[in-house]
């Protein structure tokens, strides 16, 4: 039972650069509970160089995301076979920034810049696939660029995947773009700017760069995973 709920958080955390959860991703191993609520975590990313300020951000994501339920005691991520694995699982568990676990091999103190610049592409992928959705089934261009975040709220999407499309966009909105109370736009630039219907098109070609490059490096994160795991015998 405890480890489903840690299962569910560690499915709330995502790569940064994909957007994907680390548990669709496999990237999570194994997942331990102590009789005290102590939780060991354990994962692998797909290479052995895999770049250590994102292996440093899932880490520090996945022990906050744990850490929230309210039986935890403490939590400790484990980063398995990767050139950083010693830095990353001890800057962790000591709660230090990243530059400072990394001593001089730090290239900052913080990796709150970065977060900030996948905040944004994720929120720029999410909405692509949203207006898309909305589009495919009939909505039209300045309809869309005009709605307000009550009026999407209140939209069916059509489609398997469609109220997931529209509830991770609205958990994004709420973090980027700008106000996001009822009346605000719902579909707005990462920066807060109105959509103008006149440059719905352009707006739109701007978003699918984005999650072709998110999608090109999702599926190649995939195959550097599932080629690890037959060299590994897994």
């Amino acid at each position: 039972m405890r480890e489903a709920e840690v299962l569910a958080r560690l499915a709330t955390v995502t790569d940064p650069e994909l957007d994907e959860p680390v548990t669709d991703l496999g990237f999570v191993e194994g997942v331990s509970v102590g009789a005290d609520g102590a939780v060991a975590i354990d994962f692998r990313l797909p290479t052995f160089w895999c770049a250590a300020n994102f292996a440093y951000m899932m880490a520090e994501d996945m022990r906050d995301a744990v850490a929230a339920l309210p039986w935890v005691t403490g939590v400790v991520p484990r980063l398995q076979a990767h050139m950083c694995a010693e830095q990353v699982n001890r800057g962790v568990a000591e709660g230090l920034e990243f530059g400072a676990a990394f001593g001089e091999a730090g290239e900052d103190d913080s990796l709150a810049d970065l977060r900030a610049t996948f905040l944004r592409k994720a929120f720029q992928g999410r909405q692509e696939a949203l207006l898309r959705a909305l589009l495919a089934q009939g909505l039209g261009k300045g309809a869309l660029a005009a709605m307000t975040l009550a009026a999407l709220e209140g939209t069916a999407v059509a489609g398997p995947e469609g109220a997931r499309l529209k509830c991770r966009y609205l958990e994004m909105r709420a973090r980027v773009g700008g106000p996001a109370g009822s009346g605000d736009r719902a579909f707005v630039t990462a920066d807060g700017a109105p959509i103008n219907a006149a440059c719905f098109d352009e707006h739109l070609r701007t978003l699918g760069s984005v999650r072709i490059a998110m999608e090109f490096n999702g599926a190649l994160c995939r195959g550097l995973l599932a080629a690890r795991e037959r060299a590994s015998g897994g």
